[in-house]
């Protein structure tokens, strides 16, 4: 059988949006490859485990600039690794500049997650000379929305080689639930990471003037300036920030939420995972016009709105539009539910990935 070794940043229990998708890449993967992972550990200390039937080698780090984990060993660990292919998974720099060290002489494909948002001129000197030697010896680049291929430029000189596989839930624990309706008022739900490009703000001046109510899920480096922001602005009792939740309590958030509310501000939020989950719970969603792929997730007028980024007013709008008419509600998540059903499960992922295999001889 075999072997692909995903190269990432981090792995569950890591919270975040590409350890998510690298699970259950693995998981779902499984008879087809023998899938093995190598990303950061969040100590000092080397880590080689099972998660779940998945060999993880966590590479130990000293430290970090900024968002970036420095893992010396990382690149010697890549050199050493067997495998058939490697999947590579991006934005990733030090991923990037270890492989460029490293030089490993298995195949490898790159999973384009995002763009890299950055100063041009810190990305120019930086970021783009790592990224090119393994840009020029990826066999394929892997997007998850045809979106996201047209809107990427990094992937510009590269769309002969681009791949769309986009990612897939079990939408089975997101069901819909014969709940009583929840107390009026009621409110919208936004949950991920509290990172600057998810534009909580934005949603916080959106309620600034809405009667809807939003509980905030999630943790993150923004999280005290956006309590504050909310206390500036007066929202106290309409606005609930939780924390990070356990997957049962969010599914519980999910289903008891108006509408799933996801205000990103830039292309970094790339295809909006979590609205895959919204929409399998028969919510509707109101996402951005980001160029990404996360308006091709969230079709507007159909599974929910999509609004200008960074417009508070069009957002606030939006809020007010869905849970003020719960027939519209109700008909943009029927038609969300079906989308999951139709585009985003396991089993389409598992036929894609299998696919990409096969094309590629693995």
């Amino acid at each position: 059988m075999a072997v692909i070794l995903h190269v990432g940043k981090f792995y569950p229990p890591h919270h975040g949006g590409m350890e998510r998708v690298l699970e259950t890449l693995c998981h779902v993967s499984r008879g087809m490859v023998e899938s093995r992972v190598l990303v950061a550990s969040a100590s000092g200390e080397t880590v080689e485990e099972d998660v779940a039937g998945i060999h993880v080698t966590r590479v130990g780090t000293i430290g970090a600039a900024g968002s970036v984990h420095i893992a010396p060993a990382f690149a010697w660990h890549l050199r050493r690794a067997r495998a058939d292919l490697i999947v590579l998974h991006e934005p990733n720099p030090w991923a990037l500049l270890s492989y460029a060290i490293a030089r490993p002489r298995a195949r490898l494909a790159i999973w384009y997650h995002s763009d890299v948002v950055r100063p041009a001129l810190q990305y120019a000197l930086f970021y783009a000379p790592m990224a090119r030697i393994a840009y020029s010896r990826a066999l394929k680049f892997i997007v998850s929305s045809p979106a996201l291929a047209a809107n990427a430029a990094a992937l510009a000189p590269y769309q002969s080689r681009v791949t769309i596989i986009p990612f897939g839930i079990d939408p089975a624990p997101w069901r819909p639930r014969d709940d009583p309706p929840a107390a009026e008022p009621p409110f919208v739900l936004f949950a991920g990471r509290h990172v600057d490009y998810k534009g909580v703000d934005v949603l916080l001046r959106a309620l600034d003037g809405s009667r809807a109510r939003a509980v905030i899920a999630g943790d993150g480096p923004r999280r005290t300036a956006w309590e504050r922001l909310s206390h500036e602005l007066g929202l106290n009792g309409r606005v609930t920030f939780t924390g990070e939740v356990p997957d049962g309590e969010l599914r519980r958030l999910m289903h008891g939420c108006a509408a799933f509310v996801l205000p990103s501000i830039t292309q970094a939020e790339a295809f909006g995972y979590v609205q895959l989950e919204a929409m399998a719970a028969g919510k509707p969603v109101i996402s951005t016009d980001v160029r990404s792929g996360v308006s091709w997730v969230n079709q507007d007028g159909r599974t929910g709105f999509v609004v200008r980024a960074g417009a508070p007013a069009a957002l606030r709008e939006a809020i007010d539009r869905v849970t003020g008419d719960p027939a519209l509600a109700a008909r943009l998540g029927a038609a969300g539910r079906a989308r999951v059903d139709d585009e985003f499960t396991l089993d389409r992922l598992r036929d894609r990935l299998r696919r990409f295999y096969e094309d590629l001889g693995v």
